[in-house]
């Protein structure tokens, strides 16, 4: 199990995967132990010569005009942790936290936020020996970043809160004991430091963008199976085509098309069987190449953010100075993460009318719902209402949260991002969606079975038989919710992806 060594702001989304999926450890680098303690002799110099600064002798928000007493910081900064901890809703699943735990203490890492090296420390030995948070899902406005659920989080480094240790939920207290950690006493600015920043929202965005970029790809390798069991038209992913409309995700697709169908003997061309394929197979370049666009966008915004200096105020410990701002808005993540979930339900929409296109005699020109004596057998017709239903489903999700805002703080905090409502808004559409991925593969290898799999290309053939090895053909009726919960698993693991590009190579 690798260590990963936090500062200088270089944490890679491999890294944090490592870290959140697969308990990774982190350490602080010699440099940034040094970057912290000069950040925190600034602060310390500010409190000592009663300089007014927010959140050091300040209230919050509308308090920022209130000024605190040296003798009052210290409660000040444990009043903080515990006003704020007001969530609601379900927890944060661990894999989650473990990523928002990393982020804070990355950011921390940087030395511009005025925290002590031993609370640092402190918060990298909760990560490290596995002492997780119970975080509720809700309560985050996105700006001052995630108050409400880093407040749940900090609660836990004071002995306080509940935590997940050794699989068991227990209060914050009884878990640093049983872990060996020694809670901590807040001083000045640390709360704050603790508490304003993105990395709720931003630790959902990147698990999430993590896996809808595998999810893309297995959109191709399922969508081309369909293709292959309906006699698709190859010359819609003709290079040349798609080279003229000179968008890069589109190019991409095509390519991929290509060479998933590399070898069939059921792929066709224009005017052997029909003349043109409906857009949900003759467009999936230009659709699923709209949506890979759009999640690269997407990339490109959570790795900056991965390294982002998000508290308030910003200590400048070379001009010791601190400077109080809006790093902890979250209007990035928020417009992305909503970029994120329209781009991932419109996957779902072409995929469903893919399914329909296979379940349906008047189209497909297949048994009708995929199954031998009909009527007696229902086959695969529910299997499209289920995906028909996600897709609607998604639909009201995709409505984008960052176009709404609802000020707080007495109006201090007059605009807030709802990044947080975006990131776990895009996480149900990314699971919404993988289940109908998984019921379009179901039915394609299904639709395989009135041609025969000895015709398919070999990336095609490897995708087929990794869904028998789970899944038998279906001759009549059973429960489908078992063989869709297999194929979505197969989708979740990547196992599908890694079957056709075992074959094939890597696909883009």
């Amino acid at each position: 199990m690798k260590t990963i060594s936090l500062g200088e702001a270089k944490l890679t989304m491999e890294e944090l995967l490592a870290v959140a999926r697969g308990g990774a450890k982190v350490t602080l680098s010699a440099e940034a132990e040094a970057s912290v303690s000069r950040s925190r002799e600034v602060v310390e110099r500010c409190v000592a010569d009663k300089k007014v600064v927010y959140g050091l002798t300040t209230g919050f928000g509308k308090f920022s005009d209130v000024t605190i007493s040296k003798e009052d910081t210290l409660s000040l900064q444990e009043n903080l942790i515990m006003s704020h901890a007001c969530g609601v809703g379900e927890p944060l699943p661990d894999e989650v936290v473990r990523a928002m735990m990393l982020l804070r203490i990355n950011a921390l890492a940087v030395g511009c936020s005025g925290i002590r090296v031993s609370t640092l420390q402190t918060l990298i030995e909760m990560l490290n020996k596995n002492v997780i948070p119970v975080v509720p899902s809700k309560g985050s406005l996105g700006a001052s970043g995630d108050l409400v659920p880093l407040a749940h989080m900090s609660l836990v480094l004071l002995g306080m809160g509940e935590a997940k240790y050794m699989g068991e939920r227990m209060s914050g207290a009884k878990a640093m004991e049983m872990a060996g950690i020694v809670p901590v006493k807040l001083t000045s600015k640390e709360g704050l430091a603790l508490i304003n920043g993105t990395p709720a929202m931003c630790s959902l965005g990147a698990l999430a963008i993590s896996d809808a970029e595998i999810l893309m790809k297995s959109a191709d390798v399922i969508a081309a199976l369909t293709m292959e069991s309906e006699y698709g038209i190859a010359d819609a992913m003709d290079e040349r085509l798609h080279k003229v409309r000179r968008q890069p995700g589109q190019i991409i697709t095509a390519e991929n098309m290509r060479r998933l169908f590399e070898g069939s003997q059921y792929i066709s061309h224009q005017g052997e069987r029909r003349v043109q394929d409906a857009y949900s197979f003759r467009c999936i370049p230009q659709i699923h190449g709209a949506s890979r666009d759009a999640i690269g966008f997407v990339r490109t915004i959570i790795e900056n953010e991965l390294n982002a200096v998000t508290d308030n105020p910003i200590i400048f410990a070379d001009t010791e100075e601190a400077i109080s701002g809006g790093n902890f808005h979250g209007q990035y993540l928020a417009i992305g993460l909503d970029v994120l979930g329209i781009a991932l339900a419109e996957i779902a929409n072409v995929s469903e009318r893919r399914i329909e296109r296979l379940v349906n005699p008047a189209l497909s020109g297949l048994p009708a719902f995929l199954v031998k004596h009909g009527g007696l057998n229902s086959g695969m017709m529910i299997a499209q209402y289920t995906a028909a239903a996600l897709v609607s489903e998604n639909k009201v999700l995709a409505h984008p949260a960052s176009v709404d805002s609802i000020p707080s703080s007495a109006n201090q905090e007059d605009h807030v991002s709802m990044g947080m409502t975006a990131a776990r808004k895009a996480r149900e559409i990314l699971n919404n969606v993988t289940e109908v991925l998984a019921i379009e593969v179901m039915c394609a290898a299904q639709a395989v079975e009135f041609q025969g799999s000895e015709g398919l290309s070999p990336a095609g053939k490897a995708v087929y038989n990794l869904i028998r090895e789970q899944v038998p053909p279906l001759d009549k009726d059973r429960v489908l919710h078992i063989d869709m919960e297999k194929c979505s698993g197969l989708l979740r693991s990547g196992a599908i992806l890694k079957a056709a590009e075992s074959v094939i190579g890597p696909l883009k």
